[in-house]
């Protein structure tokens, strides 16, 4: 099982939406960005967890972008020690972030997307020391397309990007399968009736190649957010299922070469299950968790432990972490 704490507030009192984290193992610190609510300013703000009783603190939130931000991704490049935080403005942007203490410093933000952007994901390719973003390109038929960053000091460069999935591309998400050294994007592929799909995308420099797409479910498939656990070498898809009672479902994938195949689908959420669900992997304990808000009254936040056997998932008992509906990603 998983232990919670009490909730702190970071960022001040205005809420936040869009937010994202990711775990700087260079600082051993959390960043936490964001949108808030009352600016519409992109901010971030450094956490620091003490494992002594699993608390966290904060420092004081910085602006990463004055202006209307949405769509606030990060992630954590562990070849320059940098923070890079996604975010869209009018097109796709990108900032590298630099963590000093519990302050949070910025680069340069750099745009990878001229035309509007949509469900950005980012993950870092450790075996090629890049940045990788799989988005919506709403410029180009909102198809399916991802782009390669390389990190030189506190900015970020972009090659060419590459079309995945010509066809109107909705929940792109993206991670790094550490045992394969391939990116593996997963999204709703509208051109093939909103099924669940996934690719393997191998990086060479300044560029990404992809294998053959491989549908993972067959219903309508949205919500979709991805994990990899690194003791199984397994990539989880966590989505919710629409075409049964918005039930949330998780499914296990292996990669091999340029292709990926999946195990048996399990259903960790019977009632129906709402968006900015959390999918996270705790190498500690070599256990998968999903936060997630519930859909139906009285409207919990939800967290359940899966565990993984072979190519499948399987999962605990749930439990309710908050008396209200949280909102917001991972």
């Amino acid at each position: 099982s998983e232990g919670f704490k009490n909730p702190v507030i970071f960022g001040g009192n205005t809420s936040g939406t869009f937010t994202s984290s990711t775990f700087d193992s260079n600082s051993n610190r959390i960043v936490i960005a964001y949108r808030d609510a009352s600016t519409g300013y992109g901010y971030a703000v450094v956490g620091t967890v003490n494992p002594a009783n699993n608390s966290i603190s904060f420092g004081s939130a910085a602006v990463f972008n004055s202006a209307s931000t949405d769509l606030v991704t990060s992630t954590f490049d562990s070849n320059s020690n940098k923070v890079v935080i996604c975010f869209s403005q009018g097109g796709g942007k990108a900032i590298v972030a630099t963590v000093s203490g519990t302050s949070i410093s910025f680069g340069t933000e750099v745009a990878f997307e001229a035309a509007a952007s949509a469900f950005i994901s980012p993950t870092f390719d450790s075996s090629a020391n890049k940045v990788v973003i799989g988005y919506q390109d709403s410029g180009n038929s909102s198809y399916g397309t991802a782009i390669v960053g390389t990190i030189s000091g506190t900015n970020i460069s972009f090659g060419t990007a590459v079309v995945f999935n010509a066809a109107t591309t909705n929940a792109v998400v993206t991670t790094f399968d550490t045992n394969a050294n391939k990116v593996v994007i997963g999204f709703g592929d509208n051109g093939n009736s909103v099924r669940g799909t996934a690719v393997v995308g191998t990086v060479s420099g300044t560029n990404i190649s992809f294998g053959t797409a491989v549908v993972f479910h067959t219903g309508d498939t949205n919500e979709i957010h991805t994990t990899f656990d690194s003791t199984a070498n397994k990539v989880i898809f966590t989505y919710r299922d629409t075409t049964e009672s918005q039930k949330g479902k998780a499914i296990v994938g292996t990669v091999s070469g340029t292709g990926i195949s999946f195990g048996s689908e399990a259903t960790y959420a019977n009632a129906a299950t709402t968006n900015y669900q959390v999918v996270l992997y705790n190498s500690d304990s070599n256990k998968t968790l999903i936060v997630y808000p519930s859909g139906v009254s009285p409207y919990y936040t939800v967290a359940v432990v899966g565990t993984i056997s072979g190519t499948n998932i399987s999962f605990g008992t749930s439990v309710n972490i908050e008396t209200t509906s949280g909102a917001n990603d991972a």
